[in-house]
This record gives C-alpha cells, structure tokens and sequence, in this order.
C-alpha cells in the first residue's frame, strides 16, 4: 500500500513539475512582434474625405482631408523610395512594400484624425514630400508627441529629412518616418498649405502579449493545489 501511494505522488510530482513548467514559459515568453504597414483597401475624396485600412487585422480609419491622387490604395504608390530615408534599426520596412498613401495638401481647416479599433502599441508615421523647396509644410499634432526616427531625400523629387520640434513636424520636401510611444487609440493633427504631399502609418511593435491565458494560470493553481494537497497527506 506503502508503495502505492509513493507513486500516485510521484505521478502527481511529474504533473505539477510539467503543469508549472508549461505556466512559467507561458508566463517568460517574448512578444511576437513585426514591423507593419496599414494596407489602405478604400478611400473617398473630400474636405473632410475618409479611408479605411487595416493593420495587422486592426480596423484603421482615417477622417480629414484627402486628395485622389495621389491618394493610392491599390498597392501601386513606388513614392517611399529610396528606403534608406524610410528604414532604420527601428522601422525595418519600407511603406513601399504596401505601396499606398493618403495624400492631402492642408487647405483643410478641421482635423484629420487616424482611429484604431484596438489601441496600437509604439506607432509610426511614414510621410511624403512635406513641404517643397521653398515652402515649409508642418503636421502639427494634437493629442500625441513624435520623436523623429528616420529620414532624407525621395526618389521623385530629392527634398530632405523632415524634422520634429515639440509636436511638429516639418518639412522641406521634407520625407522620414516618427514614431508614437506607448499604446495609441487615435492621433490627430493640423497641417499646413502646400501643393501635395502623403502619409501612411503603421507599427513596429504589433505584438501577441504572452500574458498568461485564463487557462494557463488555472492549469499552474491546479499544480500548485495539488502539490500542496500532496505534501500534506504525506504528513498524514
């Protein structure tokens, strides 16, 4: 009988060894994460106009000025080139491999605003042709700061890297990328008048969060439980 019950808790051992295991790598694992541009998949040309994309399965939608062109949703924008004003260590794609734009020129007065579904961690905003040679364009952010993350001349017509004082963006023929910390739900901003310039926007950070299943703590109290259930009949 001696022998039996040894190896129920033996049996039980390996259980709560295995079930904790499982918890603890549930519990260690990295975030999946991927550099992500939006795939525009529709647009309607208008002061304000509107898009709607997706990124990642996330529902995007944008809200404000939009041109037709350049604004492209087919995939067949080649504007975001060369990628060395584009890519970085940070954002290691280029906007070019989606290939779509909205496009706007700052003659609208109200807000054009990008809303996701569900909040997006650590945004980025690609942005084209701000501005020409002679004349400063600026985005001029409402609810969200940008830090600047790459940037310099485009295929069509040279210009330079965009810069970022405070919550502005500006440009001279202006072409980078800057990102957006933290967990996002929309940005908003303002612009000024030029001919034409675009902008995409996307994620390097789109992750699968390992926080640990409802199943996966059930599975470790189990095997706490019973580890505990086993030690105190052994003391019986």
């Amino acid at each position: 009988m001696a022998s039996n019950m040894s190896g129920k808790w033996d049996a039980r051992a390996i259980l709560t060894a295995t079930a904790m295991g499982f918890a603890v790598h549930t519990l260690s694992a990295s975030p999946v994460s991927a550099m992500l541009w939006i795939d525009w998949t529709s647009a309607t040309a208008g002061s304000p106009g509107s898009a709607i994309g997706t990124l990642g399965g996330i529902t995007v939608t944008y809200n404000g000025e939009l041109l037709t062109p350049p604004t492209t949703t087919d995939g067949s924008f080649t504007g975001e080139q060369p990628a060395s004003s584009y890519v970085s260590s940070t954002v290691t794609t280029s906007p070019d491999t989606v290939g779509d734009i909205i496009g706007l020129a700052g003659n609208y007065t109200g807000i054009n605003t990008v809303t996701f579904a569900s909040p997006v961690v650590d945004l980025v905003m690609a942005i084209w042709s701000l501005g020409s040679p002679s004349v400063t364009a600026s985005f001029d952010f409402i609810n969200a700061t940008p830090t600047f993350v790459v940037g310099g001349p485009n295929a069509n017509f040279g210009g330079q890297a965009i810069t970022v004082a405070g919550n502005t963006v500006n440009g001279r023929e202006g072409n980078g990328v800057v990102q957006f910390t933290g967990s996002i739900s929309s940005i908003s901003w303002t612009n000024t008048p030029e001919l034409w310039y675009g902008f995409t926007v996307g994620s390097t950070a789109l992750a699968v969060d390992q926080i640990p299943e409802p199943s996966s703590l059930a599975l470790l109290g189990a095997a706490i439980g019973i580890s505990l259930f086993g030690r105190s009949r052994q003391f019986v």
